[in-house]
Order: C-alpha cells, then sequence, then structure tokens
C-alpha cells in the first residue's frame, strides 16, 4: 500500500469509527481532507478494515467490545424474531467493528419479497422502504426501522434488506481470507460464546 493510501486508511478509520460512516464515503471525504484526489491513491475496503481494527485497538478498546456485544445480542434477537425469512447479518456488527455509532444490517432471504414487510406490518412495526444494490445488480428493498437498544440505552438503526431465497446459495462463500460476508444466527451465537 502506498503511502498516500494509507493515510487514507487511517483517516477513513476514525471517520467510520467516530462517526458511523460506510467505507465508500468515508475514503472520499478522508481523500479530500488530505488533499489527495487520485482515485488510485484509494485503499481497498480490506485495508479500511484493517486501519479501523487499529483505531479501535488504540482508542476505543475499553468500549467497544461492550458496544459489539450489545449490537449482536440485539441482532441475535431479530435474527430469531424474523427467522422464517432466513436472516443473516452483515456489515460491521457481523465484522467485530462496530460500535454505538453503527446500524445493524440484516439480510432476509425470502420466497416471497413481500412476506417480509407483511409479518412486520402483523407485528405492527413501522418501517420505511428504501432500496439498495442487490447481488445480481438490480435494486432489491430494503426495510429501515430504529428499535431499542436496552444494553446501549440508545436507539439503533436496524435495515432489513430483502433477497430472494436463491441469492443465499453463493451468500456464505468466504473471502481470500476465509472470512465470511455474512452469517447465520447460529454463526453469530458462536461469535458470542467465543467472546465470552
Amino acid at each position: 500500500m502506498s503511502q498516500a493510501s494509507a493515510e487514507i486508511a487511517a483517516t477513513a478509520a476514525r471517520i467510520v469509527v467516530e462517526e458511523g460512516m460506510e467505507y465508500g464515503p468515508a475514503k472520499r471525504r478522508a481523500a479530500k481532507q488530505l488533499g489527495l484526489t487520485g482515485r488510485g491513491d484509494l485503499p481497498d475496503n480490506t485495508e479500511v478494515e484493517e486501519a479501523v481494527f487499529e483505531y479501535l485497538a488504540l482508542f476505543c478498546a475499553d468500549t467497544q467490545p461492550t458496544e459489539l456485544r450489545a449490537l449482536r445480542e440485539l441482532a441475535a434477537v431479530w435474527m430469531e424474531r424474523l427467522a422464517e425469512f432466513r436472516p443473516h447479518l452483515t456489515g460491521a456488527v457481523w465484522r467485530g467493528t462496530a460500535t454505538r455509532l453503527n446500524d445493524i444490517h440484516l439480510q432476509l432471504y425470502c420466497d416471497d419479497s413481500k412476506s417480509a414487510e407483511i409479518a412486520l406490518l402483523n407485528q405492527g412495526l413501522e418501517y420505511d422502504v428504501g432500496s439498495v444494490p442487490g447481488p445480481r445488480g438490480d435494486s432489491v428493498d430494503r426495510l429501515s426501522m430504529t428499535i431499542p437498544c436496552r444494553a446501549l440505552n440508545e436507539p439503533i438503526g436496524l435495515h432489513l434488506t430483502i433477497l430472494d431465497a436463491d441469492d443465499l446459495r453463493g451468500a456464505l462463500k468466504p473471502d481470500a481470507r476465509g472470512r465470511t460476508e455474512r452469517g447465520d444466527l447460529t454463526a453469530l451465537k458462536k461469535l458470542l460464546a467465543s467472546a465470552d
């Protein structure tokens, strides 16, 4: 990694942790703050994630593990609540970089895309509907709501990305480092148990 990329990664990591921003916007803001405008200088997400872990270890070691555990426990509750849709946790809460500023992201694998919305309505839950890019490049629905997190004593964003049941087939493929981008409830419970 070049010196410029390393500087962008370190600055982006600070933005990610302190503001809860996603990697892409954090990298662009970091490059702008540092006056580095070359697209070739932008680090990849793996490099930013490594910088985030370093930042957390240096500046948040006394609070982040507790906050991460609270978010993972809350995610587990919602994964049990939405079990019929084969939920998988993804994002910072899954990868272990989350703080109280991060939202919980679940992917739901549905036979019928409207079934999750109907289930939420039947539970009397209010949500907003948006869209995000799906695994095949098309837009998919994302249901967003705010839920209470008693352990952190504050509200947390919960985002439910609605995917086709067939998309689950390649969902657990590991990356070059052997890590997956998401995990089911069993995998999450293993993470929680290993943190004890």
